[in-house]
């Protein structure tokens, strides 16, 4: 409660500062200028998994959104309204995400959606989402097939509504292969996936690129993403004599593969991409040398992205803004901005507006946290910047990046 010795004319003001506050429907933020919110709020979604074994990668995206989000609101970015973040767990499960695309697809006032994390599930929220004409921007989806068709011979975009701020598999599957035959030079490969969306096709551009690249694809075998004992396979991958394993999924089970790898005296590197890109890869059992690629550049190695770390560091989330970070951040900005650009100084949102939102998301051009942001005509990015790294004396560390070639 206030000190009852304030002076009269002191509340007197106070109340009436605040009843011309509503009367004019502005609010104050951090300390910027007075933003007009008359028109309402409209919502920028996120589906990510924010429990189970991937959280910690979901996590980061939904609170990087939210970064995006309030500084938006912050700036007055979007004439008239304000923004609110909306984040559903999917779980990393496909049936999940399609209850989280449907509940956001029944609110009028959603304008887009942040995600998803896994291809699989993107494949179940796409349509959904597309039937609504709300925008969706993925920060991590790498699958070829979600913009280009599942038909390499006859590419046809999908869905119009649809787009990614990072490169596909089309380009780290070959930029994997090429690191591990060429630069260091392993031969015989042996390929393990979960048989998932992403570890299928990832598996099979690293395979194509392998025996293009001169080297031998020995062994092919497949386990589920929930499997926790990998001997039966093993057995059969060591036998085969590989100088390397390539793992197509994701963390959960591709740290404890390499520790029993190891341990059945596989003493070769496990490499991986994007999925399997996080430190609890390392804490779950990779092994010193293990290797990964993933979209872009290192983060605390960009300038462009020296803001946003230090922005998300002040704002105090309990979670890292892990792998996917600074792409969910450069989507939400994405739709943040197309959205300004589509509503004006003055318009007045309205499902009339959902077909110039997508025109300006597909226009879009721009440099965010992770570099230059554009998209080509399936929704793609333009940024074909890859990273491999090694884990080296507890922790990845870069040891090549550059923009990739299919």
């Amino acid at each position: 409660m206030r000190n009852r010795t304030v002076k009269a004319a002191v509340v007197v003001m106070a109340g009436a500062l605040a009843l011309a506050a509503c009367g004019t429907n502005k609010t104050e933020s951090g300390g910027a200028a007075s933003c007009d919110v008359s028109k309402g709020t409209l919502v920028i979604g996120t589906i990510s998994p924010l429990s189970g074994n991937l959280s910690a990668v979901g996590l980061g995206i939904e609170h990087s959104a939210d970064l995006a989000v309030a500084q938006a609101n912050e700036k007055c970015t979007v004439k008239g309204y304000k923004l609110s973040l909306d984040g559903e767990d999917d779980q990393a499960t496909p049936q999940t995400g399609a209850q989280a695309a449907t509940k956001m697809s029944s609110d009028s006032n959603v304008v887009g959606v942040v995600g998803t994390l896994n291809s699989s599930v993107a494949q179940t929220v796409q349509p959904i989402l597309s039937g609504k004409k709300i925008p969706m921007v993925s920060p991590a989806n790498t699958n070829p097939s979600l913009t280009q068709g599942k038909d390499p011979a006859n590419e046809k975009r999908q869905f119009d509504n649809y787009f990614r701020v990072c490169t596909t598999d089309t380009f780290q599957g070959p930029y994997a292969a090429d690191y591990l035959v060429k630069t260091a030079g392993k031969k015989k490969i042996a390929i393990i996936q979960d048989g998932k969306t992403y570890g299928l096709g990832l598996s099979q551009a690293v395979a194509d690129r392998v025996t293009k690249d001169g080297g031998q694809v020995v062994d092919k075998e497949q386990v589920g993403e929930n499997d926790t004992d990998f001997s039966g396979v093993l057995t059969k991958v060591k036998a085969t004599s590989p100088d390397a394993i390539f793992y197509g999924g994701e963390y959960p089970a591709a740290g404890p593969l390499s520790k029993q790898a190891a341990g059945l005296g596989l003493n070769v590197p496990v490499m991986g991409g994007d999925g399997i890109f996080d430190p609890k890869f390392i804490a779950l059992g990779g092994k010193e040398g293990d290797l990964a690629t993933s979209v872009g550049a290192p983060a605390d190695q960009l300038q462009s992205a020296a803001q946003f770390i230090k922005d998300y560091a002040a704002k105090s989330y309990k979670e890292p803004y892990a792998s996917y970070g600074a792409f969910a951040y450069d989507a939400a900005n994405v739709i943040i901005a197309s959205l300004a650009k589509t509503l004006g100084d003055s318009g007045t949102w309205s499902d009339t507006q959902r077909d110039a939102l997508i025109k300006n998301i597909q226009s879009y051009s721009g440099t965010g946290a992770t570099g230059p942001i554009s998209f080509d005509q399936y929704g793609d990015s333009t940024n074909k910047v890859l990273t491999v790294y090694q884990v080296s004396s507890g922790d990845w560390k870069p040891v090549k990046s550059g923009s990739a070639e299919s």
